[in-house]
């Protein structure tokens, strides 16, 4: 017998969630934000250990027997939803979700290098980043390169997992160069990263490796969609706030019939993101054998509500929406960024056809 989804969240949640929106409105909040983006470096200082650490979010995913917090997918999709909602500058999703999966698939016995550095990264005292292209999609084999360009976070990784062609390795980030490049989404930086010759730690064999990054990438692409619910949730917020206190011929333009049946349509396309968003996570945590088509769902649809949230936002804020002061550019970059991380919506697609024996029509 299937067991049955459970889309509602727990009082555990609940919990979790108002405990990291308190952090998060005191410590990053998007003025902030907009200070920080002004500088070479956008992650707030103190603010992972606060998270990661303090609150022990970064070990979410990890069993408590390999020094985690014993939580599940469910857990770290309320995180991701709050860190969308803020547009948080953090590597959550590339280290505590991407990297941390990647090498459970790898824990085994409980013993050897990827358990030692798993404990590490669960403690949140080391931030690991797998280095793939942020575009890299669940079903795509990372192709072992001297160069790799794209890596998100990888400036504010201490390790970087590495893909070869005969394992998975893990480097310090001392012992490869990581060049800064020019970002759509400036709070999520990307850089191409060049690892010394024969440098880091080897993990596992060829075969394993590919098993373990493919969990990585399943995992990352699931919770991204709890990021992009996130934004869309704040996007659609923000603007209702500001269309009831904006007025125009003595009337809250939120009143205008046109603008009421656009927000009316966003709700309705937030609300099936939520749906999609907390089934891909509970799929994660339950191990669901859908888990893959799940995720693709959720990628498909989220990924493009995201993008429409933000883009109604600027839209509807008006002139100042189109302004470097109000944080709606950072909503609709982080948007259009996720729209392409792990995998396009049409790259999911491919994937729900594929899944489902469903042959593209000739």
């Amino acid at each position: 017998m299937t067991a049955q989804t459970d889309l509602l969240y727990s009082e555990t949640e609940d919990d979790l969630r108002a405990a990291v929106r308190a952090l998060l409105a005191d410590r990053a909040g998007h003025q902030i934000l907009l200070d920080r983006i002004e500088t070479d470096d956008p992650y707030v200082p103190g603010l992972w250990k606060s998270l990661a650490g303090d609150i022990g979010t970064a070990g979410l995913l990890v069993p408590e027997k390999l020094g985690g917090q014993g939580a599940s997918h469910r857990e770290a999709a309320v995180v991701l939803e709050e860190l969308g909602r803020a547009v948080t500058p953090l590597p959550y999703l590339t280290s505590a979700v991407v990297a941390t999966e990647t090498l459970l698939g790898l824990a085994g016995e409980g013993e050897g290098p990827a358990v030692e550095l798993l404990a590490e990264l669960a403690s949140g005292r080391t931030v690991a980043v797998l280095a793939v292209p942020l575009s890299t999609a669940p079903d795509a084999e990372p192709l072992p390169a001297p160069t790799v360009a794209g890596v998100a976070d990888a400036v504010a990784a201490d390790v970087l997992l590495v893909p070869r062609a005969d394992g998975l390795y893990a480097v310090p980030a001392g012992e490869a160069a990581v060049e800064p490049q020019t970002p759509l989404d400036l709070t999520r930086p990307p850089a191409r990263v060049t690892p010394r010759p024969g440098s880091g730690t080897r993990l596992a064999g060829a075969d394993e490796a590919r098993a373990a990054v493919r969990r990585g990438l399943l995992a990352g692409a699931g919770l991204l969609a709890s990021e992009q619910l996130g934004l869309a949730e704040w996007c659609l917020e923000e603007t209702v706030r500001h269309t009831r206190e904006r007025h125009q011929f003595n009337r809250p333009v939120g009143s205008f019939q046109a603008l009421k049946h656009r927000m009316a349509q966003l709700w309705l396309d937030v609300v099936g993101a939520r749906a999609a968003a907390r089934a891909a996570a509970d799929a994660l945590a339950t191990g669901s054998p859908d888990a893959a088509l799940t995720v693709a769902v959720a990628q498909a649809y989220c990924s493009k509500v995201a993008v429409r949230a933000a883009e109604e936002c600027v839209q509807l804020h008006g002139g100042i929406g189109m302004t470097w002061e109000h944080p709606a550019h950072l909503a609709l970059k982080r948007a259009k960024s996720d729209q392409i991380a792990l995998g396009s919506a049409g790259r999911h697609q491919d994937a729900i056809a594929a899944l489902m024996d469903l042959p593209a029509p000739r």
